[in-house]
C-alpha cells in the first residue's frame, strides 16, 4: 500500500469516526442521553484499528509519512497527522525537522527558525495597493504549487508607519491571536525596528512598559503576547545629494549573534510560541526617567553592539551597455526597481569578497505587484519579510 492510499486510509477511519459521534448524537434518546455523550468521538477513536497499532509500527509510519510527503500541498497530511491526538503530535514534532537541517516550512513555528543551511528557501510576495497589504507564499511564483504563509498591513501614524505581520489573511490586528510582530519605521522612513511578539530567546528584554499595553485591555485576548521584543534595526543612508545610484541599507540583527555566519555557528531556534503575559514582567515599573531609559539602552548597546550579526546590502555594478546598476539574482528578478537588493554579511562579520559571499536575503521585482523573496541561515522567514516590508516604504530623502 502506498502512503498517499494509507493516509486516505486514515482520513476515512476518521471521518467514519465523526459520521458515527453525529449519528449517536442525533439518534439518542432522553433516557439514554448521558450514555450517548460518552461515546463521542473520543470513545470512537479508541474503537479505531488505528489505536490498536503497537506505538512502534505507529511511529514507523507518521516518520515515514512525514519523510513522503516534502511539498506543499501534498505536506498539509502532515500536519493533519499532528492534529488528531497529543500523541500523534508528539511523534510528528520529533519527526519533523528544523527548516535549518531539511529546508521544510511545516508548522507556523518554522516561520520563526532559521533557513536551510545549505541552500535558500524561495518565496514571492504579493502587493495590493488598494488595502495597503502584503502577503507572503513559498513557491517558485504563482503558477506552481504555493503555500501561504504571513500577511502585513500598512498603518499609517503621524510619526510612524507601521506594519503588522500576522499568520491570517484577514485578521491582521494587533490584539489578534494571529498576529507574531511588527515593522516600525520613523518619519523620514529611514529607519525601521522589526519587533517580535514573542521571545525570540531566553533572556529577551522587552522594549515597551506595562502601561503600553495595558490600555484596552478588554478588547485584547489573555494570550496575545505583552510587549515587543527588538530582533534587528534597519537603516538607510540619506541621499542628501541627490546622486544616482541604488540604496544603501544596513540591517543589525540583534537577536543573532556575529559568530552564526562562521563554520558551525548557531543561531537562536525558537521551539514553540511563548504566549507571555503582563504578570509576566512584574519587574518592570509603570513610569520610567527618561535619564534611565538612555543609561539602560546605552549600556546595552556597548555590550552587545560587537555580538551582534550586521547585514549590508552587496554593491550592485554599472553595466555600460545597459546604463544601469546591476547584480546577479541568478533569474529570480526580472524588473529593474530601485527596492532591488541582496544582503550579506558585512565585512566585519563575514569574508571581503563580496563575489564569493553567500546572499542571506535577496529581493527583487519581478511584475507590478509581484516580488521574490529569497532566504536562507541565519535569518528566519518572519525577519527576511520584515526587512523586505522595510524596502516598500517611501523613502524621500533616500531617492
Amino acid at each position: 500500500m502506498s502512503f498517499r492510499s494509507l493516509i486516505q486510509d486514515m482520513r476515512d477511519e476518521f471521518g467514519s469516526i465523526s459520521r458515527h459521534s453525529l449519528r449517536s448524537r442525533s439518534h439518542r434518546s432522553a433516557g439514554n442521553a448521558s450514555r450517548a455523550a460518552a461515546a463521542g468521538p473520543s470513545e470512537a477513536m479508541d474503537q479505531s484499528c488505528w489505536s490498536q497499532l503497537p506505538p512502534e509500527l505507529l511511529r514507523e509510519v507518521l516518520v515515514r509519512i512525514e519523510a513522503s510527503e516534502s511539498w506543499w500541498p501534498a505536506r498539509k497530511d502532515v500536519v493533519s497527522c499532528a492534529g488528531v491526538c497529543r500523541t500523534w503530535r508528539g511523534i510528528m514534532k520529533e519527526a519533523v525537522r528544523v527548516p535549518e537541517v531539511s529546508g521544510k516550512l511545516t508548522f507556523p513555528i518554522s516561520l520563526k527558525q532559521p533557513g536551510p543551511r545549505d541552500g535558500t528557501l524561495k518565496c514571492f510576495i504579493r502587493r495590493n495597493r488598494t488595502t495597503q497589504t502584503y502577503y507572503l507564499y513559498i513557491g517558485l511564483t504563482e503558477a506552481y504549487d504555493v503555500k501561504f504563509l504571513l500577511a502585513a498591513r500598512k498603518c499609517r501614524k503621524p510619526t510612524c508607519t507601521d506594519y503588522l505581520i500576522s499568520l491570517d489573511k484577514v485578521d491582521m490586528s494587533k490584539g489578534s491571536s494571529t498576529y507574531i510582530g511588527k515593522l516600525r519605521s520613523n518619519f523620514l522612513g529611514t529607519k525601521f525596528t522589526v519587533y517580535d511578539a514573542h521571545p525570540p530567546y531566553d533572556g529577551a528584554v522587552v522594549s515597551k512598559s506595562r502601561s503600553a499595553r495595558v490600555v484596552g485591555l478588554n478588547q485584547v485576548s489573555s494570550r496575545v503576547p505583552a510587549g515587543n521584543y527588538p530582533v534587528s534595526h534597519i537603516s538607510y543612508e540619506l541621499n542628501v545629494l541627490g546622486s544616482r545610484g541604488p540604496r544603501r541599507m544596513n540591517c543589525v540583527m540583534d537577536s543573532i549573534p556575529a559568530s552564526a555566519v562562521e563554520e558551525g555557528g548557531k543561531a537562536p531556534t525558537q521551539t514553540e510560541f511563548l504566549l507571555s503575559s503582563l504578570d509576566s514582567f512584574p519587574s518592570i515599573p509603570f513610569f520610567r526617567s527618561k535619564s534611565a531609559r538612555i543609561e539602560s539602552s546605552t549600556a546595552q548597546s556597548s555590550s552587545q553592539k560587537k555580538d551582534r550579526l550586521v547585514l549590508k546590502n552587496k554593491s550592485p555594478r554599472w553595466h555600460e551597455q545597459l546604463q544601469c546598476w546591476c547584480l546577479n539574482f541568478r533569474g529570480r528578478v526580472t524588473v529593474a526597481s530601485v527596492k532591488n537588493f541582496q544582503l550579506v554579511a558585512s565585512d566585519d562579520n563575514g569574508p571581503g569578497n563580496q563575489e564569493n559571499v553567500k546572499v542571506i536575503l535577496q529581493f527583487g521585482k519581478i511584475g507590478k505587484d509581484l516580488f521574490t523573496m529569497d532566504y536562507r541561515y541565519p535569518i528566519s522567514a518572519f525577519q527576511a519579510f520584515a526587512i523586505c516590508l522595510s524596502s516598500f516604504d517611501t523613502k524621500i530623502a533616500c531617492e
